[in-house]
């Protein structure tokens, strides 16, 4: 009897399990898999990941996948399968969720033997998974000399996950492996051939109780056979998906799927096509709106033994409930007169890890001085005018409610905007609250006793935003000054006091700086509501170099962990702002240069600048942006911005500062249209 395990393919070669060998592709000169469709639903291999090894069990982590892979073709190899040993590797996905490239996930949980698969509290900061049976790094074997497989937990620290530690209901005796966690993190489902189960692996559920684990219990028999179950994964939905070689299916292993979120249990359905096939699919994975996801494969077609497949759902899986939205009862206040708000605006936004959105969706860019009268430069987020942010999903009634349907498994952004009044915005923690109703919100809006108006600055003549340009705007009454500047597309937007008269410096180099009059009753009529100015430029070159070459914009906000070349998922807002900055301009050419700080050697921290340059422009490029508009280099420790050189005790702030990445603006000639006199 063949036993799978799947997981770590693996045990070392003490194991003296039968072993399921990866194989080689039946027809090696099969066409490589683009996209597909079956049953409506869209399928492809995952080419930029898939290698001539072994790639399965990818699951959602942050803002891409984490999955195993034998790809390393150098270092020690399990002569069980003629594999080097499994690792995990992550691989960011862009918005069409196609995978950047594929770095290592951790050097602490990466060790010696076999790592994966792997499982996420929804928080991101707690790890589960499977290795080998180690202990103080040293294997060990049951009374048989086999070395099992066990499940692991860590949680995620400063640089890398730390404090890994083996879960209570593991054993010497038997393996444990392949864990699911459940949506609230109250459970976990995994594969064991612990002894007294119905066939050579079962799956199994643990429950928290407090700060350990319950005993395991099997799953029964209406799961489990005298065959093997293994790879298990729980939906949001509470659906249970496996693969199994012991239910009728197509192939070999095959994926199957049972309703648990009832106390009377579905019957155990086969996924059916193009998910299962004649040959080994496992490891499936999908996502909480249940119309995308990954699985595994060995049939025809792909590059490797066992290849990562993509695929897209877009009315859902047949027979797979789809998770319901989550009502929310929003109702919003005048803070002044304690009164309820009718037709106050409520508009969503889904939230990154970071507290912002996933999109720009909310925010404008603009660029700014990194200190007052300094040369080099920054990005920063503004967040958009009203009349920018799209149409609301809901506005409040006479009653000042609103009911707003919530998509589960994510966080959100309420943004709350009354005319009048200040806006506010409000995270909506949904992501942990599944299947539970969200408490209702009450939202304040103070009375705004200023008026907001905005505009565009264009270039006289030409049909061309101009960014960067500083306002100084003067309120005549009390002859103060304030400043605002333009965003990157040429749009600005200002609060103004509507008893006072203002005059408006529109201010940049190369161009003619004329004041521009405002008056009291423009504000309050709202006349200026959708100003256009037109400067008037020195010469065409202002115009095709709207911002200057050489210009250096220092970017100290895309977050590297220490010795690592992989951006902190999540955490590349500045990089989603030089995004927006190149699809503006579509001539810009850009140097990004990445430097380390001083911990390592010189020629490591060279070596690590190259990469982290180079996956910044990764993040780029699989945006959109064409690859020759970017060059990249790496300075390592060569420039440091501050004391903290070898053998100088600093902070983690410290050295934070000089890992940086500083974009140069190296060619800018933007093409010339003209818009007509006096536009």
């Amino acid at each position: 009897m063949r036993l799978y395990l799947l997981l770590a393919l693996a045990a070392l070669p003490l194991c003296g399990f039968a072993q399921r060998k990866p194989k080689s592709k039946p027809t090696a000169q099969a066409p490589i898999l683009q996209v597909a469709v079956q049953n409506d639903i869209e399928y492809y291999n995952l080419r930029p990941l898939n290698s001539p090894a072994v790639e399965f069990s990818p699951v959602y982590y942050q803002h891409g996948i984490v999955y195993v892979s034998s790809r390393r073709k150098s270092g020690p190899v399990d002569r069980n399968i003629g594999e080097t040993f499994f690792e995990l590797f992550y691989a960011e996905l862009g918005p069409n969720k196609t995978p950047a490239k594929p770095v290592s996930f951790s050097l602490e949980l990466n060790s010696r033997l076999h790592e994966g698969p792997v499982a996420f509290n929804r928080e991101g900061d707690r790890i589960f998974l499977t290795r080998n049976n180690l202990r103080d790094g040293i294997t060990r074997a049951d009374a048989q000399g086999r070395v099992g497989l066990k499940i692991y937990e860590a949680k995620r620290g400063d640089y890398d996950w730390v404090g890994v530690t083996e879960l209570p209901f593991n054993s010497d005796q038997f393996s444990c492996m392949h864990p699911a966690l459940s949506p609230d993190g109250n459970r976990i489902f995994f594969a064991s051939d612990k002894p007294g189960g119905y066939g050579g692996f079962d799956l199994y559920v643990v429950e928290r109780r407090g700060n350990t684990w319950s005993d395991m219990v099997n799953l029964g028999p209406e799961i489990n056979t005298p065959g093997n179950e293994v790879f298990p994964f729980i939906h949001e939905t509470g659906t249970l998906f496996f693969s199994s070689d012991g239910h009728k299916g197509m192939g070999q292993l095959d994926i199957f799927f049972v309703d648990l979120s009832t106390r009377t249990w579905s019957a155990v359905t086969p996924l059916g096509e193009p998910f299962n096939s004649r040959f080994d699919d496992f490891g499936f994975v999908l996502d909480p709106e249940g119309k995308a996801g990954f699985f595994t494969s060995n049939r025809p077609g792909g590059l490797g033994k066992d290849d990562l497949y993509g695929f897209r759902a877009p009315r859902g899986i047949k027979g797979v409930a789809q998770p319901a939205d989550i009502p929310l009862l929003v109702t919003v206040f005048d803070g002044m007169q304690s009164k309820r708000l009718p037709r106050a605006a409520l508009r969503l936004f889904e939230r990154a890890s970071d507290g912002l959105p996933v999109s720009s969706a909310l925010y404008n860019v603009e660029m700014v001085p990194l200190q007052s009268g300094s040369a080099e430069m920054a990005l920063r987020l503004v967040r958009k005018p009203e009349s920018e942010l799209g149409h609301p999903v809901a506005y409040t009634n006479r009653d000042g409610e609103a009911q707003v349907m919530i998509p589960p498994g994510k966080d959100y952004i309420l943004s709350v905007h009354a005319e009048g009044h200040t806006s506010q915005e409000i995270m909506v923690l949904a992501k942990s609250n599944v299947g539970r109703q969200l408490k209702p919100v009450e939202v304040v809006l103070e009375p705004e006793s200023c008026v907001h108006l905005g505009g565009n600055i264009l270039s006289q003549n030409y049909d061309t935003r101009i960014p960067n340009v500083l306002l100084r705007i003067v309120h005549e009454r009390s002859k103060q000054e304030e400043y605002a500047r333009t965003t990157l597309d040429g749009k600005f937007d200002y609060c103004f006091d509507p008893t006072s008269d203002y005059t408006i410096y529109f201010e940049k180099e190369g161009f003619s700086t004329e004041p521009y009059r405002l008056t009291a009753a423009q504000i309050q009529a709202g006349d200026a509501a959708a100003l256009t100015v037109h400067m008037t430029p020195a010469s065409e070159a202002a115009i095709r170099e709207p911002l200057r070459e050489g210009t250096v914009i220092v970017m100290q906000n895309i977050y590297y962990d220490f010795g690592k070349s992989a951006i902190r998922t999540g955490e590349a807002r500045e990089l989603d702002a030089l995004l927006r900055m190149m699809q503006l301009f579509p001539s810009l050419q850009i140097e990004l240069a990445s430097h380390t700080d001083s911990r390592g050697t010189a020629d490591y921290n060279l070596q690590l600048s190259i990469k982290r340059a180079e996956a910044a422009k990764d993040f780029l490029v699989q945006r959109g942006i064409d690859p020759s508009r970017i060059r990249t280099i790496g300075y390592g420790e060569t420039r440091l911005l501050n004391g903290c050189k070898d053998g100088v005790p600093c902070s983690e702030a410290e050295h934070k500062q000089n890992r940086r990445t500083e974009v140069r603006i190296v060619k800018m000639d933007e093409r010339l249209s003209s818009a007509g006199p006096g536009n």
